[in-house]
């Protein structure tokens, strides 16, 4: 009587063991790449405006009336984007998927009839995808570096309303690829929320002690209404606009 067959051994594609292994991460880090490419291609989506801002903030809390002005420049954004003649789809609004100002700017697209991008990514304190992405367009991500890359990637504007830790970290990431020429286009960013980020961030004061240039201010514009700030955004893409899908720079490492 012969032995009985063992089990088949899966390919190493479907090992979720294996993929979950240290040895895996290499794959899980670069399917974080390949996905979302491969989604935006098939979805047609050329670029991206980016909102960022806080999940904390609620629409019915003391700074309330941010939330309906991320909403209300979300769904300008979308009615302006689909105005536009192109076989793409242009400046859609893509948040990080959360709640507060992500919601609020998903649920302006979404009320404009666009298309939306939520990045969402899994935190100790469960962030759960907000109603109002488009459904093709919602991801999960584990790795921060690789939702940063696409926040980036695709951006050809940004929107950046009050928030903390995360919205600066991501807000400074931006500003130092363009202070350093790690983009290859100029994207244009409006802090709403004027006094909000002047009482958080002297910039003034990182001038004068040295730490940037002045000429590193011209990177930022102020906005305290979604008509204005509308406004800097369409100028602040003006020519460029029309170009072919955005670049991270090329290496400009010195070559012995």
């Amino acid at each position: 009587m012969s032995p009985p067959r063992p089990p088949r051994t899966p390919v190493a594609y479907k090992d979720d063991a294996f993929l979950d292994s240290s040895e895996g991460r290499p794959l899980r880090i670069l399917s974080e790449y390949l996905r979302p490419l491969h989604v935006f291609r098939r979805e047609r989506i050329s670029d991206t405006i980016v909102f960022f801002g806080s999940a904390r903030l609620a629409a019915d809390g003391p700074l309330g009336h941010y939330y309906e002005a991320a909403r209300e420049l979300a769904r300008l954004v979308t009615l302006w984007s689909k105005s536009l003649p192109s076989h793409e789809h242009r400046y859609v609004v893509c948040t990080g998927g959360g709640g507060g100002i992500m919601e609020a700017a998903n649920r302006g697209a979404s009320e404009a009839g666009g298309k939306t991008i939520g990045l969402n990514i899994g935190l100790p304190r469960e962030q759960l995808p907000n109603p109002y992405i488009t459904r093709e367009l919602a991801f999960e991500f584990h790795y921060f570096f690789m939702r940063k890359l696409w926040f980036a990637h695709l951006a050809r504007a940004l929107v950046a309303f009050p928030g903390g830790f995360g919205t600066l970290d991501e807000l400074t990431e931006v500003l130092t690829l363009m202070q350093t020429g790690k983009l290859e286009r100029r994207v244009p960013i409006v802090l709403y929320g004027s006094s909000y980020w002047n009482e958080i961030v002297d910039f003034e004061a990182l001038v004068r002690h040295g730490m940037i240039d002045r000429e590193d201010l011209a990177l930022i514009r102020f906005a305290d209404d979604p008509q204005v700030a509308l406004r800097l955004l369409e100028a602040g893409i003006g020519a460029n606009g029309q170009q072919a899908a955005p670049a991270i720079a090329r290496s400009r490492t010195p070559r012995g």
